[in-house]
Formats: C-alpha cells, structure tokens, sequence
C-alpha cells in the first residue's frame, strides 16, 4: 500500500502559467521543510485533478523539479523529495552576500554526469576564445534579454566571475588619471578596485532611490577642471550595500547627465532578476556609453563562476585586449555548466526560486526586526540600517559577541572618515532557522531612539 502525500496541494499566489506556479509552491514548501525529504509527492493524475490544471502540466512541473534534484522518481512508487542538504549549526554569518541555497547535491551530480558525456579530452585540452566561444556568448546574450538588455553576442565578453568583468571594465573606461564617481556608500569590491589601480574616487549624495542626480550634476559642473577623464561607476537596481533601486525617472535623469558631460557609465547589474520588469538597465538607455557588468554568482549560484561584460561597439577591441591581460578564458567547464542551465530552463527556474525565497527573508526581517527598519519594497537578499558609523561599529562587535557575523561598517564608505553609514544584513546565506536567531538579537542591539526609516540615509 502507498503512502499518502503529506504536501498539500497548491499554486504558489504569483503571476504565470499554472507549472511555473507550480513549481514555485513545491520549491518554496521544499526549503522551508513543510514537506520534508523522501516526502512521497501526489501522483500526477491525481494533483492535476485536485488542482484544476492538465496532465501534462503536472508532468512538466515535477521535470523541472527534477532536474533541479529536488525530486527525484522511484519506478513503480512514484515521486519523492530529495530535500536540501543540512547546514551546520554554529556562528551565524551575516556578511557574506550569498543568494539563498536553492541547488541541490542531485542535480549538481546530474549536470555533472551530462557534461561528462559532452566533454571530450580535445575540447577540455584546448584554448577557446577569451572572450568565449560563439555559441556560449549568444546563449549569454539570450539571458541578458530576459533582464531587458539588448545586445549582440560580438559586443559581449564572459569572464572568471562579475568582480573579472569589473576589473576589466575599470581597465577600459578609466585611465590613470581618471576621477571614479559613484554613491558616497558603494561596493566594496569596487573601492579596492579603484583605489589598487590609483584612481581618484569620489563619493556622491544619495536617497532612497540611491545617487541622486543633483548631486551627480554638482560635481560634473563644479570639479570639471580637475577631471581630465570622467567615469561613473553605479549600481541602478539593489545597490549594495544599501539595496537601493532607481525608478526610470531617476534612470534617465542620471543618463541625460552623463551624455551631457561626456560621461562613461560602469553599470553593475549582479542582482539583476530583481529589477521591476519596467525598469531598463542603464546599458538599454545609453548603450553607447555604458560598460555593462553582470554575472551568475549573484543569481544562481556563487559557484557558478561566470561573469559577463557587454560593452559599446567602440570600446570592443580595448575591452578584448584587457580581457586578454588578465585571463586566458573562462573555465570551458563552467561556461558549459551555464550554457545547459540557460538552455534547459534550469537557470529561470533557479532564479524565480531565489526570488521567491529572498522574498519570504525580507518579510521575515520585517517581522523581526523593529518596525520602520525594513523598506516595504525590499525584496532581495541583503539589508540596510542606516545609523551613524560609531553605532554601525557597535552594533557590529556586540552582535559578533553574541554569535552574528555582520560586516564592518567603514567597508563601505569612499570617504573614509565619513560619519554616517550602516549595518548590512545579508540574508540569503543562513537557513531560516538560524535568521529567526540572528534577526532579533541584531534588533536588539538598536539604539532605542534610532528607528529610523529607509529614507533614512538620504543625501549621505
């Protein structure tokens, strides 16, 4: 006798047809333990009545489930959860910013196991393109579609991670004797970046939008005779580390003054499928003047050691030629890993799935922490508290004193003796477990008088 399904049947509450729908509430009920590994699922004839939706739909879901190892098929039984692999408990780190686990042992074996049956020892032993081959950039190029930019394969170079493809675009866009603009609190990878190649950085006001345009416009009027070459380096959707996004206003407003001033844009879109399907990258408004710079790591998984640079036709050959300094090519077994995710399906499941799970962490935020800290629009994986940096610093050594890891809060700043910044959260690395320990004892730790709103750091 079978045993019965302990899993409820449902469509996950979003927009889309019935098996991405379907999809979502499995993946979603999965990681969040309500149906626990080796979990018996319904039979397909039976979920498709129960849910109102065909046959075929049903058995399309549980493939993509499949292939995703989440489930897995016992022939003459039916479909089981494979679950996710368990995390060790210990210190809570909340300074990694990491997309939520949503891969599993099963399908990282299966992808394994059909690489090796396209793989051959010539293929591996030989030198491809460094910027990638043909049919890898064109798949590359499709993805970057779905997150509205339209680009040509010949104006797109893969590289060894997004951090690559911003060294590279920095070695293109800014000379010696090039200003770096960006947001006053800004990547931190980028600020080692421009600071290692002896750029001068300066940072710029922001709100909750984050650069504000005003500001961008001061100092391009004002700071003109000491500019020789100009760049703007900028992160338009969940800017990091203060998760900011710029609505299209804002957008056009920041395009509009880099064309005016002659402006090369360095645009950092790592956490693109969390932009608004109304939003364009600033690479979509301004394609001649924007060095776009994207990746996997951040949408994925980190793992997946791809990052992409797309770039205007002009700056082509600089852009190879800097590649070709820093790297032969990418890992030829991580660019096929990517090219069967993107051509599967694989890789859009994954990212609904991390975009859905990144969702339920802020909304767990916004209930654990005090209230008017956590935007009502937030919706990736990492947080901001805006608060003076003496807090910031406090706040930060009490919570590792107690078992949560968040970062230094002066790793952010272009001025170094700034006086406002904040505490990051990330929180798509720990299970949910261990948030619902870490979030209240961060909470905790907030000056009392200090609540403020996401608006809060406006014209930092």
């Amino acid at each position: 006798m079978r045993l019965a399904s302990p899993w409820t049947p449902r469509l996950a509450e979003t927009k889309g047809p019935p098996c991405q729908r379907l999809v979502a509430a499995l993946a979603e009920d999965i990681a969040s333990g309500a149906v626990p590994g080796g979990a018996r699922l319904p039979p397909h004839r039976d979920l498709a009545y129960r849910l109102g939706i065909g046959l075929g739909t049903v058995t399309k879901a549980y493939g993509i489930l499949e292939r995703r190892g989440l489930v897995h098929s016992v022939r003459g039984r039916g479909m089981f959860v494979t679950g996710l692999p368990p995390r060790p408990a210990g210190i809570i780190d909340l300074s990694i910013n990491t997309p939520p686990q949503v891969l599993s042992d099963r399908l990282l074996a299966a992808t394994l196991t059909r690489l090796a049956r396209r793989l051959d020892a010539g293929t591996f032993g030989a030198y491809a393109s460094a910027a990638g081959s043909h049919a890898h950039r064109a798949r590359m190029t499709h993805w970057l579609g779905l997150q509205r930019l339209e680009v040509t394969p010949d104006r797109v170079l893969l590289c060894n991670g997004a951090q690559h493809a911003l060294a590279v675009a920095f070695a293109v866009a800014c000379p010696r004797d090039a200003a770096v603009l960006t947001e006053s609190i800004t990547y931190p990878g980028a600020i080692a970046l421009a600071r290692q190649n002896g750029h001068v950085l300066t940072g710029l006001a922001m709100d909750d939008q984050g650069l504000l345009p005003e500001a961008l416009e001061r100092a391009l009027r004002f700071r003109a005779a000491e500019m020789s070459a100009r760049v703007l380096y900028v992160t338009p959707t969940l800017q990091n580390p203060t998760a900011a996004t710029m609505g299209l206003a804002r957008r056009q407003d920041i395009v509009r003054l880099c064309r005016a001033h002659d402006v090369l844009i360095v645009e950092d879109d790592v956490y693109s499928i969390f932009a608004p399907p109304d939003l364009p990258p600033l690479a979509t408004l301004a394609p001649e003047r924007t060095l776009y710079v994207g990746g996997l790591s951040k949408t994925l998984s980190p793992g997946l050691r791809i990052g992409v640079l797309a770039v205007p036709e002009a700056l082509v050959g600089s852009a190879l030629s800097a590649l070709q300094a820093t790297s032969s090519m990418a890992s030829p077994v991580t660019s096929m890993m990517m090219e069967e995710w993107l051509t599967d399906g694989t890789a859009g499941s994954v990212a609904a799935s991390i975009c859905l799970e990144a969702r339920k962490r802020c909304d767990l935020a916004r209930t654990l922490l005090p209230c008017g800290r956590v935007s009502a629009s937030a919706a990736g994986f990492h947080l901001w508290l805006p608060m003076p940096v003496t807090e910031a610093e406090n706040v930060a050594r009490r919570a590792a004193e107690r078992g949560v890891i968040v970062p230094s809060p002066t790793m952010f700043l272009v001025d170094p003796d700034a006086t406002q910044s904040g505490v990051r959260l990330s929180l798509g690395g720990p299970p949910i477990g261990a948030l619902e320990r870490a979030l209240p004892l961060v909470g905790q730790l907030l000056a009392p008088g200090d609540v403020q709103e996401q608006s809060g750091f406006a014209r930092l």
